[in-house]
């Protein structure tokens, strides 16, 4: 449906997406306007918009012309010219101003402007310079209206033109025409795909050197977002010729493995991409991951000092702490303890149950009887709120210990306030799941902490491995080159959890005890998905919460799948139906094939640290503290939704207030059941685990170790049995492709060679 008509009146803008609210007065309504709505870049009052779209009645503002494309022309009457003019588009002019220019040039005031703007000067109160700098602005709107509409031919939408226009300006044809793949490697949000589209309305050949460039520098960047910091060549030429070849087309018939390896050349000049061999392989890098691996290693290696200090002086520490408070220490806890206060960097791993905890507190009480200054840090919001609560001492998330700053715009999207030239003040660092830590955060936090300063790794190498890229704990541990202490004993206190035992022997790949004698692991059998189903949603509603004494909203579904009939998809829609039902009073918005509502539990999916957050006073009114950074896996409840405004407002469990605009959903999902890689660092009263059928690569050992290790109280797993023992059989995790370990022994190796040469300098 096609409307047309001047722009009356701008009713509501968000400035940060485009969403505009417009009254429009159509040929077809006379002196009446209509109301449209929709994402309208550089629509202004007395602009004529043709508009595509559809009628919609609103459930609060009545009907509204929702628009999906438009275009925009200057007004050609005087009325309109002078409206468009006194809206405020061209900076400088108001509405006094604009119907001066009116009364002195009539109908040829746009013509004036654009080619003699120094005749501008004509009109009292307009002084030359003003009259120029009127003339470049008015040459501006032109500019961003034409790209606009030049933008939209190829089906791209206004907030994106606009943000193509700003980085391009008027070069922006040029490089549609010549190179559309520069948009991938630019601007933020466009990856290859959509540049590869915007290339084939350009004409640009399917063996493109660019466009082989690009899938290249594509390829690489999208293994990160699969935890990988390097390709093994082989692997990369294979995946690029798949994604070059056209789709629908059998991907083995067009071979471009001549052409990349002449466009790896090329990148590799460039130092775009980093070629590195080891392990029997070529590994195929993004110049970014290389140099964090390779600093990273660097700065492990700097902080392994070795502290002179007696055992006996610790032991009499220790002493001293047990009589007063502490627990009773074994000699492996007593050792790591130990090597915490001899060591610069140490790692301690463990299983569930096997005293980290303990471990991590007599480490506490011992640097705080040497009058140290701690700092504890943990990946998630909710894995720092479980280390507060465990040791009794603050725990921050890393990103709030390294004052994040929502960031500048340009290279990067934000910046940590610690770093190399303003490093933590800090004796010592406690960082606990560090199996969480990817390359990036690690890089990040080693930055910031200075040689002498007492680093201690806590995490279980058998969890699953962080979301981001990298394998830094098990790195550093194979690596060898760092002190580990490995607790594998499960004390008494924790041996009348079947949860903890069943964990283990998991780990020992060994089957779990299902004969529901336990008071905490149960198997519920079912053989078809809406028996589970049925079983989950009973589960959430009514049995666990008065099992465990928890809130529904409390009770964690985990899933291996996001897809399917048990995937986490429909299993939120579900349990949607059952915990927050629709009614009159709780409004609902859907975007990206998820319903929204009032109420709903939802986590954000991706880090955003540019999103800003209020923690507000009990009456709301006031803000009582308010920062920036919202991160993958934060967990609310949906407060409000306004339509009108278009935004969501969600209260996160850590009392932090977000405002999402609905341009901004891809970033929220529906949260009653998560994926388990979701569920790291988390800990839950209870964890329901749906397990009927699934792909093998989904279902293995690690993802069932770490699911049954949320659960605090109890774990029910509903489905098939058979299907349990099969994931305990299938050891074998994904291979991620990670560098650190090699870099480590390298930087060591070389380390000890310059330390060498120095020694035997200094002799000679």
């Amino acid at each position: 449906m096609r409307r047309e008509g001047y722009i009356d009146k701008i009713i509501y803008r968000n400035e940060t997406n485009g969403y505009t609210v417009l009254s429009v007065i159509t040929d077809e309504t006379a002196d009446d306007s209509e109301i449209f709505v929709g994402y309208m870049e550089g629509a202004a009052e007395g602009l004529w918009i043709t508009a595509e779209g559809e009628t919609v009645d609103h459930p609060q503002y009545d009907e509204q012309f929702q628009v999906t494309s438009y275009e925009l022309r200057m007004p050609e009457d005087t009325d309109s010219m002078e409206r468009y003019l006194g809206s405020g588009a061209i900076k400088g002019i108001g509405p006094v101003l604009a119907m001066n220019i009116m009364k002195r040039f009539g109908r040829d005031a746009f013509r004036i402007m654009e080619f003699e703007p120094e005749r501008l000067a004509e009109i009292k109160g307009i002084s030359e310079r003003k009259a120029r700098e009127i003339g470049i602005r008015f040459h501006e709107t032109q500019d961003v209206r034409q790209a606009m509409m030049y933008l939209g031919k190829y089906g791209i939408n206004a907030h994106l033109a606009l943000k193509i226009y700003n980085t391009y300006g008027n070069r922006l044809y040029r490089v549609l025409e010549e190179n559309p793949y520069q948009l991938a490697d630019d601007i933020a949000g466009i990856g290859f795909k959509f540049a590869d589209a915007v290339a084939r309305q350009a004409g640009i050949g399917l063996d493109s050197e660019f466009r082989i460039r690009s899938a290249i520098l594509y390829t690489l960047n999208q293994s990160g977002s699969l935890g990988h910091t390097f390709l093994p060549k082989d692997v990369l030429i294979r995946k690029v010729s798949a994604f070059l070849a056209p789709e629908g087309s059998d991907p083995f018939a067009y071979d471009y493995g001549e052409a990349i390896e002449c466009q790896l050349t090329g990148l590799q000049l460039e130092r775009k991409i980093i070629l590195k061999e080891f392990d029997g392989m070529v590994a195929v890098y993004g110049s970014v991951p290389y140099y964090k691996e390779l600093d990273t290693a660097r700065m492990l290696r700097e902080l392994n000092l070795t502290y002179d200090i007696s055992e006996k002086e610790v032991e009499a520490v220790l002493d001293r702490i047990e009589t007063t408070s502490g627990p009773v220490l074994d000699d492996l806890q007593r050792t790591a303890v130990y090597r915490a206060a001899t060591s610069g960097l140490l790692v301690i791993t463990g299983g569930p149950g096997t005293g980290k905890t303990t471990v991590i507190n007599s480490i506490i009480r011992y640097f705080e009887q040497e009058g140290l200054e701690l700092r504890l840090a943990a990946p998630t919001g909710r894995a720092a709120k479980r280390m507060t609560e465990a040791t009794g001492y603050e725990a921050q998330t890393i990103h709030r210990l390294l004052e994040l700053n929502g960031g500048i715009e340009g290279e990067q999207d934000y910046r940590f306030e610690r770093n190399a030239q303003n490093p933590l003040e800090a004796d010592v660092v406690i960082i606990d799941e560090m199996s969480m830590v990817d390359i990036y955060l690690a890089h990040a936090l080693l930055q910031a902490i200075v040689a002498g300063t007492h680093l201690i790794l806590v995490g279980d190498v058998n969890q699953l491995p962080s979301v981001g890229a990298g394998n830094v704990l098990k790195d550093i541990i194979a690596s060898g080159v760092f002190p580990v202490i490995e607790l594998s004993t499960v004390y008494r206190q924790e041996q009348d959890s079947d949860i903890i035992m069943n964990a283990h022997r998991i780990n020992r790949g060994e089957y779990p005890v299902m004969d529901n004698k336990s008071r905490d692991f149960f198997l519920l059998p079912r053989t078809n998905a809406k028996a589970v189903l049925e079983e989950v949603g009973r589960l959430v509603s009514t049995k666990m919460p008065n099992y465990v004494q928890a809130k529904p909203y409390e009770i964690q579904v985990l899933t291996p799948m996001r897809q399917g009939e048990l995937g986490v998809e429909q299993l939120n829609r579900r349990l949607q139906e059952i915990l927050n039902s629709a009614s009159p009073d709780k409004r609902e918005y859907e975007a990206h094939h998820t319903l929204f509502r009032e109420g709903d539990k939802v986590m954000q999916i991706k880090n955003n640290y540019k999103l800003e957050w209020a923690i507000r006073d009990p009456s709301g009114y006031f803000e009582v503290e308010k920062g920036m950074g919202i991160f993958n896996g934060d967990i609310g409840i949906i407060q409000s939704i306004d339509h009108y405004a278009e935004e969501i407002t969600v209260c996160m469990e850590d009392e932090k207030t977000v405002v999402y605009g609905f341009k901004m959903l891809d970033e929220l999902e529906l949260a009653y059941a998560i994926t388990i890689h979701k569920a790291q660092g988390s800990e839950y009263p209870a964890v329901i685990l749906p397990v009927l059928t699934g792909p093998r690569v989904l279902l293995h050992r690690n993802l069932l170790y770490t699911a049954i290790t949320r659960a605090k109280k109890c774990v029910v797993i509903v489905g098939n049995g058979y299907k349990i023992h099969e994931m305990v059989d299938n050891a074998d995790e994904q291979k991620r492709y990670s560098g650190l370990k090699q870099a480590i022994v390298e930087t060591d190796m070389n380390e000890r060679k310059r330390d060498e040469a120095t020694e035997n300098t200094t002799d000679h």
